[in-house]
């Protein structure tokens, strides 16, 4: 719901549940990942990437709140920040696993360009609910057009596996358009009464 949005949705139980079952999703994927490619990581790619997770989980929960008043200047349409974060997200996807520490870096400097320019604009007063949708929206678009190039984790593809991607592409935009309209709607009511008021 749109007026839920920006407010927590979980406590401190839902939390933890949500945490145990991350990380039992975790154990269950590098299971499965290891059993398909018989690829396993030095321990040394281990520790280090279980503690880059935890710096993160911590960092999160660390950052300062942003104050009330927020500041003026341009905020791009939110059918742009959808557009740019599904560029961004099929950059990610398709550059080759080959490319080693080059893609490495890659990642780490768009990640870099879209948290500065997301930290940016999202403290600007036109920034609202439609940009956050769009921002998860353009995202995961990107994971819907790239599904139909992934060979699947199970199974050899086919007929069946280009109807599913359909179906679960088709659920999405549908979804988007919903949410697109809920949130339009709040954020024209709120407008509203900022005028008014």
């Amino acid at each position: 719901m749109p007026e839920r949005a920006t407010t927590p949705w979980l406590g401190g139980i839902g939390l933890t549940v949500t945490g145990i079952l991350f990380a039992l999703a975790a154990v269950a994927s590098t299971a499965f990942e290891i059993k398909q490619d018989h690829f396993v990581a030095s321990k040394s790619q281990f520790l280090v990437a279980a503690v880059v997770c935890v710096v993160a989980v911590v960092g999160a929960f660390r950052l300062p709140n942003r104050s009330a008043a927020r500041t003026t200047g341009w905020v791009p349409n939110p059918w742009l920040v959808g557009a740019a974060t599904m560029i961004a997200g099929s950059i990610f996807l398709v550059v080759p696993n080959v490319w080693g520490w080059l893609a490495v870096g890659l990642y780490v400097l768009m990640d870099l360009m879209l948290i500065a320019a997301v930290s940016a604009l999202s403290n600007r007063a036109g920034w609202n609910g439609q940009h956050r949708l769009a921002l998860a929206g353009g995202a995961a678009l990107a994971y819907a057009w790239h599904a139909f190039l992934e060979h699947p984790a199970v199974g050899n593809g086919g007929t069946s596996f280009r109807i599913g991607n359909a179906v679960f592409a088709a659920a999405l935009i549908v979804l988007l358009v919903i949410a697109a309209r809920r949130t339009a709607s709040q954020s024209n009511t709120s407008h509203a009464i900022v005028m008014n008021s």
